[in-house]
C-alpha cells in the first residue's frame, strides 16, 4: 500500500506502470562486497530506466548467496546535484505494515490476543458509524484488508488537505492522532461487509497499531523497537512519530502534489508523518529492509504457526499475480519465482522490499519521486 497517490481517493497498494517523464542523467555509483555482480546487471539497467523516466534518483541493495550488492543512479538533491547514497535513509510508507503485523502475530504466539478477536473487544466504540461495526470485524481482517473498513486516505477532503499542493503546503506539519484518522473513515460507509471481499485500507493498520497499544500498554513504535528493530540491529530504522525530518544520510524527496504526473515538482522531504501513523510512518534504508524480510521469511521473528498464518493469502481482484497475506504480499513473477514483501509510498518516496520464500535472496530499493518509475520491472530483473 502506498499512502501517496496522484489521484485523490485512489487505492494505494500497487506501484503504477512507468509513465513518461523528463529525462534525467543516470549517473550513479555501484558498490559490491563480492566480484559476482553480473547477476544484477539487469537490475541496474531497470533502475537507470526509472531515472530516464523522470525519477530524480534511486538507491537499491540486494543480498544473496554471493554477498551484498548496492547501486544508485540519478540525484539525491536536484538543487545541488548531490548523488544518492547506498546508505540513504528514506520514508518507507506502507512497508511499515509488515512490522505492525509481525508484532501482532508475536502477541498471538504469546497467547495475549487472538487474531479472531473482534476489533470491538480491544477498541470498544472506535469502529462505529455509517454502517461500520467493530463487533463484526476481526483483527485478522484488519491485517489482510478484508474488513471492509473505509480507507481514510480515499476521503476527498483529506486528499485535498494532505496530498494536493495547496493543502499540503499549508498542512504538511499538522499533527494527527490515530483517532483523528479513524474518524475520517467513520464518516463513510464501509466498502463491503466484513470478510466478503478485499480492498486496501490504511485505516485497517491505524486500528492495528491502536490494538497493539491496548494489548501491551505500549505504543506500536515501542513494541516494534523492542521486538524487531533492536533484536535485528536495524540501526537505520526508526518510527519518527511527529518528527518532520529524515535522519542522515538521506537525500531529498520530490512530488508533483497533483492528480497528474505533469506540472511543477515540489520538495516534500519534511513533513509530519503522523498522517500515516502505523499505516506508514517508518523510516529505514535498503540494507535494513533486506535484513528484516530475510529474517522474517527464515522464521527468526515468528514461530512456524504464526509465519504460516502470515503467509495465508487472499486474492486481489484485478491482480492475478499478487495475493495478500497478513501485512505481506506474495507476488508471482513472469519466470514463476514467488517473492514475498511489501511496497510503500508516502509523499516523494516510493519503495519496494521483497525476498524469496526461503529468505535467502532479498532486494530493497527506493525512488525519491512519487509520480513515475516501474517498480515491477526492477523486481523482475533481479529475480528472473
Amino acid at each position: 500500500m502506498r499512502l501517496r497517490t496522484p489521484r485523490v481517493g485512489a487505492p494505494a497498494l500497487f506501484i503504477p506502470a512507468a509513465r513518461a517523464g523528463p529525462a534525467v542523467a543516470a549517473a550513479g555509483s555501484t558498490r559490491t562486497t563480492t566480484a559476482a555482480t553480473d547477476g544484477h546487471a539487469g537490475t541496474r539497467r531497470a533502475l537507470q530506466e526509472a531515472v530516464r523516466a523522470g525519477v530524480p534518483g534511486v538507491t537499491a541493495t540486494a543480498k544473496d548467496a554471493h554477498g551484498t550488492w548496492s547501486t544508485t543512479a540519478g540525484t539525491g538533491d536536484v538543487r545541488t546535484g548531490a548523488p544518492r547514497s547506498a546508505a540513504d535513509r528514506y520514508r518507507v510508507g506502507s512497508i511499515t505494515k509488515t512490522f505492525v503485523s509481525t508484532v501482532l502475530l508475536q502477541l498471538e504466539a504469546e497467547g495475549r490476543i487472538s487474531l479472531d478477536d473482534s476489533v470491538e473487544r480491544w477498541l470498544p466504540g472506535v469502529v462505529h458509524g455509517h454502517g461500520h461495526d467493530g463487533r463484526h470485524v476481526t483483527v485478522r481482517q484488519l491485517l489482510n484488508h478484508t474488513s471492509g473498513i473505509y480507507d481514510y486516505t480515499a476521503d476527498e477532503d483529506f486528499g485535498r488537505t494532505y496530498f494536493l499542493a495547496d493543502g499540503f503546503l499549508r498542512h504538511r506539519y499538522d499533527t494527527l492522532t490515530p483517532r483523528d484518522l479513524v474518524a475520517v473513515a467513520m464518516r463513510h460507509r464501509p466498502d463491503f461487509a466484513p470478510g466478503t471481499s478485499w480492498n486496501y485500507s490504511n485505516t485497517n493498520y491505524v486500528l492495528a497499531g491502536m490494538v497493539i497499544q491496548k494489548v501491551t500498554g505500549h505504543s506500536y513504535a515501542t513494541e516494534i523497537g523492542r521486538r524487531i528493530i533492536g533484536p535485528l540491529h536495524l540501526r537505520a530504522t526508526s518510527l519518527p512519530g511527529t518528527r518532520v525530518t529524515v535522519p542522515r544520510p538521506s537525500g531529498r524527496a520530490y512530488s508533483k502534489l497533483a492528480r497528474t504526473a505533469t506540472g511543477p515538482t515540489y520538495d516534500v522531504t519534511t513533513l509530519n508523518p503522523s498522517l500515516a501513523s502505523s499505516a506508514g510512518e517508518m523510516i529505514s534504508d535498503s540494507a535494513d529492509l533486506d535484513r528484516f524480510y530475510g529474517a522474517l521469511l527464515r522464521g527468526r521473528l515468528l514461530p512456524p504457526g504464526q509465519l504460516k498464518e502470515m503467509k495465508a493469502t487472499v486474492k486481489i481482484d484485478g491482480a492475478p499475480d499478487i495475493r495478500y497475506g497478513l501485512g505481506l504480499m506474495d507476488t508471482r513473477l513472469s519466470c514463476g519465482v514467488h517473492v514475498w514483501g511489501h511496497d510503500g509510498g508516502i509523499h516523494g518516496s516510493t519503495s519496494s522490499a521483497v525476498t524469496t520464500a526461503d529468505g535467502r535472496h532479498s532486494l530493497a530499493f527506493n525512488f525519491n519521486g512519487d509520480w513515475t518509475g516501474d517498480h515491477g520491472a526492477v523486481i523482475e530483473k533481479e529475480f528472473c
